[in-house]
């Protein structure tokens, strides 16, 4: 197996291991467990303004 292959198989092995824990993260995620991670604030008072 010459470098040029090996560094190939290097490469499909990452992004194969990169899809897979992808997939495995929203097969696995549950919404109704995790809190927003995003906080959108009440709108400004245009009397304030």
């Amino acid at each position: 197996m010459n470098a040029r292959t090996r560094t190939l198989l290097l490469i499909l092995g990452f992004v194969a291991f990169s899809l897979g824990s992808f997939v495995w993260f929203i097969a696995t995620w549950d919404p109704a467990k995790e809190e927003p991670v995003v906080h959108i604030p009440p709108p400004l008072n245009e009397s304030l303004t």
